[in-house]
């Protein structure tokens, strides 16, 4: 389907954005397309204004910061996956962008586009849910600081500002890590995805597409810190998730995979 009708700016700063995304129309950010762009072909989104920040380079980077990695919002997927430094800091995030789509997607797509989609079957927000990351948005009051799980305000929705641009996501430095995904075919969506890493002394687990946003599987969390083999700590997997019905599995095929790709996840991040 063809979108429908709007209006384009191109922002020369985040400042610029700001002013643009507060002047009264319904306006959405633009980076690298991938996420939106589809939405608006099928108009389950109509924007008035697209607000194009994808040539703000100074918003991709990747750089050390205390104990954290310090990644640019608009830095792609393609970057990401080949960065030096996060391939050695946080090697898991830099693995898992490297399955994302194809090429072709990886060198436009953004980590930040996707955050701020919220897309349950996408792998980046759950990656970033199980390290504990942390937003950095800037808005018309000044710049502040969230954890990535206050962002999530329901399906397809972020509980940014519409006049905030997200600027920053610092994750964690850690070693370890595993994640597991089943898809149907080759480059499409995360039937379900898991993810496993030593975050704080502990094991985060994150659950992709086994709800209207990224999970964390507390269940798992609680009987691994028990002392509870993968196995059984696996067997907790599916509690407190509501994962969709649809073409790819129903729900009860979900809640049965998801099981057996938390063990796999678990054993992989523990050897």
């Amino acid at each position: 389907m063809i979108p429908a009708t709007f209006d384009y700016e191109l922002a020369e700063s985040v400042d610029h954005a700001i002013e643009l995304l507060g002047d009264g129309r319904d306006a959405k950010l633009l980076a690298g397309g991938h996420s939106l762009l589809p939405l608006m072909r099928l108009r389950m989104a109509r924007p008035e204004l697209l607000v194009d920040i994808g040539r703000l380079s100074d918003l991709s980077y990747v750089r050390e910061d205390g104990d954290t990695i310090a990644i640019g919002a608009l830095t792609r997927y393609h970057d990401l996956q080949h960065d030096e430094l996060l391939r050695s800091a946080c090697p898991i995030l830099a693995e898992v962008i490297g399955t994302i789509g194809d090429p072709q997607v990886r060198h436009r797509g953004t980590i930040g586009g996707s955050v701020a989609h919220t897309d349950p079957a996408s792998d980046a927000p759950t990656i970033l849910l199980a390290l504990d990351a942390e937003l950095v948005a800037r808005g018309p009051g000044g710049e502040r600081t969230l954890p990535i799980a206050e962002s999530f305000a329901g399906f397809l929705q972020t509980a940014l500002d519409p006049q905030e641009v997200l600027t920053e996501i610092r994750v964690p430095k850690t070693s370890g890590g595993a994640y597991q995904k089943f898809s149907r075919r080759a480059q499409d969506w995360a039937t379900v995805g898991v993810c496993a890493v030593q975050v704080n002394g502990g094991v985060h687990v994150g659950l992709t597409n086994m709800g209207a946003t990224a999970l964390r599987a507390s269940g798992v969390e609680e009987a691994l810190a028990s002392g509870a083999d993968p196995a059984a700590a696996a067997e907790r997997a599916a509690e407190g998730t509501s994962p969709p019905s649809d073409h790819n599995g129903s729900a009860e095929y979900r809640e049965h995979l998801v099981k057996v790709l938390t063990k796999r996840a678990l054993e992989e991040a523990q050897s």
